[in-house]
């Protein structure tokens, strides 16, 4: 069975342009060495696909809550850590296709990985059938993790940097990188979050959302919150 059909048993889908599933499980570090196309354009429309239909889920169902909790709770639903445990519940890391220095250091177990692979899956079937299939993958997800209590208490900085910084109108926030280094199967990022032109926070992490965070909480920490 190869990584295709794997994927397909695993999702319970079937594909019917099966370049949309080759290209969802390939890393960089694969496509690099084969000059082929990897996953991370795919992640990127994964990432909007997930968030819509999240955000519609949790409009529709959790009607008592505010903007901010509900952003709050999105955040939960669709971070890494969320990413990367909905990947590992359907055994997504033994389909990837990974360069081997990347399968030598544990690439088919590395949260990053396994998170972005999982939003390029969501894209992948939406460009395959549409978002009503994408969604009827995802939502068994969103709802075991919605009923777990921890998930209330999932602390996303940057929303509620966002949230404070939107009670000033005419404030701008953005997320900076400033450092990328190492191989692509053990990166490591850094980002400045800035108001304005001001720096307020700098974080790091092996992903660009874990340094975000991090960013994010600095910078709540600076303004005293």
């Amino acid at each position: 069975m190869n990584e295709i059909e794997k994927l397909e048993k695993k999702i319970g889908y079937v594909y019917k342009n099966k370049n949309y599933a080759k290209t969802a499980i390939t890393h960089s570090s694969f496509a690099n060495e084969v000059r082929g196309e990897c996953n991370e354009r795919m992640e990127f429309l994964g990432d909007a696909v997930l968030s819509i239909i999240t955000s519609e889920y949790l409009f529709k169902n959790f009607k008592n809550k505010a903007e901010g909790d509900l952003s709050k709770l999105r955040a939960s639903l669709v971070c890494e850590k969320a990413l990367c445990t909905y990947a590992g519940q359907i055994g997504l890391g033994e389909c990837l296709l990974l360069g081997k220095g990347e399968q030598h250091s544990g690439g088919r177990e590395r949260p990053s990985i396994l998170a972005d692979a999982f939003e390029a899956v969501i894209a992948s079937i939406y460009l395959d059938s549409g978002i009503k299939q994408a969604e009827k993958f995802v939502m068994p997800f969103i709802i075991k993790e919605i009923e777990r209590p921890a998930v209330t208490h999932f602390k996303d900085y940057k929303t509620m940097l966002q949230e404070i910084v939107q009670q000033n109108s005419g404030e701008r926030l953005e997320y900076v990188l400033v450092e990328e280094k190492g191989p692509d199967h053990d990166k490591h990022f850094v980002y400045e979050v800035h108001l304005n032109t001001n720096v307020i926070g700098k974080g790091g992490g092996r992903s660009k959302r874990e340094a975000e965070q991090q960013a994010a909480h600095e910078a709540l920490k600076l303004l005293g919150y």
